[in-house]
């Protein structure tokens, strides 16, 4: 219940004009990568303060503080809570919204699939602005 309704939360909050423009550049993936990889490492040493400072003012507001947040993960983010490994995947723009996509395995050896909802904020830097984990379907062959 707790995971549909950060993934709710997610498609709910609105992204800024700039990232509807659709102007990515190769400068704002990097950082991008770097927020999702310095919260995901904030998570893993249990800096729920770090790791809060990472996402939009309005993750903020909802969660209300660091520990807040950081419980919610814990209990609905496993796999990037504690991740085995993390690689990043393509980042999309689609109608206005930038999500970056990362695999992460996690300690079992399951593979995940992050979207990582981004936010520019006014200064131009970069939050997380959610994260939709899915496991993708395994094909078995006959």
């Amino acid at each position: 219940m707790l995971r549909a309704w950060l993934a709710a939360l997610v498609l709910a909050l609105p992204f800024p004009a700039a990232a509807a423009e659709g102007q990515v550049t190769g400068t704002d993936v990097a950082e991008i990568r770097a927020v999702i990889h310095r919260q995901i490492d904030a998570f893993r040493r249990d800096d729920a303060q770090s790791a809060f400072a990472l996402v939009s003012p309005g993750v903020q507001r909802t969660f209300g503080t660091p520990e807040r947040f950081l419980d919610a993960v814990r209990a609905g983010y496993r796999a990037v809570y504690r991740p085995a490994s993390v690689s990043f995947l393509e980042l999309v723009v689609m109608s206005g919204d930038v999500v970056q996509q990362v695999q992460v395995t996690d300690r079992s050896g399951s593979v995940w699939v992050a979207y990582y909802a981004m936010q520019r904020q006014r200064d131009g830097s970069w939050r997380t602005n959610g994260c939709h984990l899915i496991q993708p379907s395994r094909i078995i062959s006959a």
